[in-house]
């Protein structure tokens, strides 16, 4: 058992599609893609490649660390009572658990993830 997992920008598997929920969805019609390449951990760590079609979404973290680094695309992420920030192909950042706010997805994006859930 190999104990590197090859994140691929590109996955030639078929990818999970879905929908925000009715009491995420803020604004737009967007769509989403997942290709899960990767889970440890009894499933508190996963890893792959997400992409969003534009589109305004709530986002609330809970209890999950997620590592994000943008492969294409553009998105604004808009904390709770904070800053706007927006990031594009290249850049990378990390929601912590507790984050609240919005996703907006200005252009189709395409990211790899690391989420880790806190069990406790």
């Amino acid at each position: 058992m190999s104990l590197i997992t090859r994140i691929d920008a590109n996955p030639k598997t078929t990818p999970k599609e879905a929908l925000p929920t009715p009491e995420r969805l803020i604004s737009g019609n967007p769509s989403f893609k997942t290709w899960a390449l990767d889970d440890c951990r009894d499933g508190t760590v996963h890893t792959g490649i997400w992409e969003a079609t534009p589109g305004e979404t709530h986002s609330i973290k809970g209890t999950t660390y997620e590592f994000c680094h943008i492969i294409s695309g553009v998105i604004e992420l808009e904390e709770k009572d904070g800053d706007t920030v927006t990031y594009r192909a290249g850049d990378s950042f990390m929601m912590k658990p507790g984050f609240v706010g919005i996703w907006r997805t200005i252009e189709t994006v395409r990211k790899i993830y690391v989420t880790v859930t806190d069990p406790a």
